[in-house]
């Protein structure tokens, strides 16, 4: 359900939360962590939350997937500020973005396949680390396949508010890594970038799946002039194989006949103690115990909680 935002308040510095789902499958346990996370933290500090669907990549979507995952978050009573952007109607934006970073020679066009990168690459905390072959000018006869973002040899640093400070040698440990990827489809760590400096987003909450690419996110906002947000990573949930909850570890989807007990034990898990009765309580009973007792502070300080 969507508020109207308050245009008058676009210049000061007040809360702006959001909601990032991909609409590559229904909303499970493991999304409902990260929408009650961020929900919570923005209304109990008197601030805007967003909904925005992350729509970059056609090929994995299921059809009916974005308009189930709003229909579920009406259902679990969620309310968000302005209109859902759907960044799929984005991509002029992403573009200019990409333009300015090459520009200022931040940026450079790469021919190298998979296999040539994994066949000459060293490995790094998210797999193979593309060892430069493009970084200087295409080598010849070879064409630009996809576009990469030229990462700094410095460490990138920031407060995360639960995981505290983290540290990440962005050229040492990524590498040069794709802004618009091969197929022609441009890539999360650039899209969330653009998108969140327009929605003025000032606090990110999410999982710490997530929390890895952190650094190249500050990376590009310090490349283009963007205000750093404020981070907490959330304990995502994992199945016994140690694998995130997704369309492909088969997690199930929402149920919305049983909502409030789902909303409870999600509180749970967040480490706030909601009483045991709320599970027969309304959803709006729910919520108001939850925006009375939330407590980011009581959120267990780890990357994963199993399923």
């Amino acid at each position: 359900m969507s508020i109207p935002a308050d245009p008058t308040q676009a210049s000061l510095r007040i809360y702006r939360g959001r909601f990032a789902p991909s609409p590559t499958g229904l909303l499970h346990s493991g999304s409902l962590i990260a929408a009650v996370a961020s929900y919570l933290d923005a209304r109990t500090s008197g601030g805007q939350w967003f909904v925005r669907m992350e729509d970059l990549d056609p090929p994995r979507e299921v059809p009916g997937a974005a308009a189930n995952i709003l229909q579920t978050l009406e259902a679990f009573g969620f309310e968000w500020n302005g209109e859902v952007i759907y960044q799929s109607r984005r991509l002029d934006y992403y573009r200019q973005a990409l333009d300015r970073l090459a520009a200022l020679g931040l940026s450079y066009p790469c021919g190298c396949t998979r296999k040539e990168i994994a066949d000459s690459a060293i490995s790094g905390i998210e797999g193979p680390i593309y060892p430069g072959t493009c970084r200087n000018g295409l080598p010849v006869g070879k064409l630009a396949r996809a576009w990469r973002f030229k990462a700094p040899d410095i460490q990138i640093g920031f407060h995360d508010r639960l995981m505290g400070y983290q540290i990440q040698n962005l050229y040492r440990e990524i590498g040069d890594f794709v802004l618009l990827r091969a197929d022609g489809y441009f890539a999360y760590q650039l899209a969330v970038v653009i998108d969140d400096a327009e929605q003025q987003i000032t606090d990110i909450v999410r999982g710490a799946d997530l929390i890895d690419s952190t650094p190249r996110q500050i990376a590009i906002q310090r490349a283009l002039g963007i205000p750093q947000p404020s981070y907490l990573h959330l304990p995502v949930l994992v199945n016994d194989k140690g694998e995130k909850l997704s369309k492909q570890t088969l997690a199930p989807a929402l149920d919305i006949s049983e909502v409030s007990g789902q909303l409870v034990f999600t509180l749970q898990r967040l480490g706030q103690n909601p009483p045991v009765g709320l599970i027969k309580a309304s959803v709006a009973e729910v919520w108001k115990w939850a925006f009375s007792h939330w407590k980011s502070a009581e959120i267990p300080r780890q990357r994963s909680f199993q399923y």
